[in-house]
């Protein structure tokens, strides 16, 4: 059997592994995993965060929490950047930070499968439902428009669809019938602050592995525990 780790490498507290964490809105879950970084001293660290729009709350956030920014926005030096130039420039940019993992929170852009096959098993992403069901952009209302009772957030692989790369982690979150949109995010917010983190944790120690295809993860004693 083939076994691929997913981040690359072993970290630990004293070298954490880098993150680059990409975002296109408010930030508020970028913020909660850097305080979780230093407040715990976890096995990784976000040392830039990336952002395709220069007008968002995202870059207010890590300037305060003093992280450094890039900005890559589609319409560049006058011109509208293919996909691919617009990846190409952020991964120009991004080589200074010898970023080793890349963390998508609220970026809503679809990367390339030339971004993805440069960066094979190290891109992941935190989804605000309980995958497969509800991907896309307005998962909250699609839950909300469905009755369902349960939802919940989803830390998955990324690949080329929308939300349908090999899942890493859930937790469930309920749904209740006076939710609105504002109420069911925030209470998905609270399940995602505290997973992603740990997520994260588990691939920079080393007990995320892809077997087959499948997502195997290991715990402190190697076992396997999913």
């Amino acid at each position: 059997m083939d076994s691929i780790p997913v981040g690359g490498r072993t970290a630990t507290a004293d070298q954490p592994l880098r993150c680059a964490v990409f975002l296109s809105g408010s930030g508020s879950g970028m913020e909660a995993l850097v305080q979780a970084q230093r407040t715990r001293t976890l096995p990784h660290q976000t040392v830039v965060v990336v952002a395709n729009k220069s007008d968002i709350k995202g870059l207010e956030r890590a300037q305060r929490l003093g992280v450094p920014t890039l900005v890559v926005e589609q319409r560049h030096e006058g011109l509208t950047l293919s996909r691919e130039e617009h990846e190409a420039e952020i991964l120009r940019k991004m080589a200074d930070y010898d970023v080793e993992l890349v963390v998508l929170s609220g970026y809503m852009r679809l990367l390339s499968p030339l971004f993805l096959s440069d960066w094979a098993n190290r891109v992941v992403n935190i989804h605000p439902s309980f995958l497969p069901h509800f991907p896309g952009a307005h998962a909250h209302r699609d839950v909300l428009a469905s009755q369902t009772t349960i939802t919940g957030c989803t830390v998955h692989l990324v690949d080329e669809g929308m939300d349908t790369g090999a899942i890493l982690a859930q937790r469930p979150v309920p749904v209740f019938t006076d939710d609105n949109e504002a109420t069911l995010s925030a209470r998905v917010k609270v399940e995602e602050h505290r997973l992603y983190p740990q997520v994260l944790t588990w691939i920079a120690e080393g007990r995320v592995h892809l077997i087959d295809g499948r997502v195997s993860v290991v715990d402190v004693e190697g076992q396997q525990v999913g």
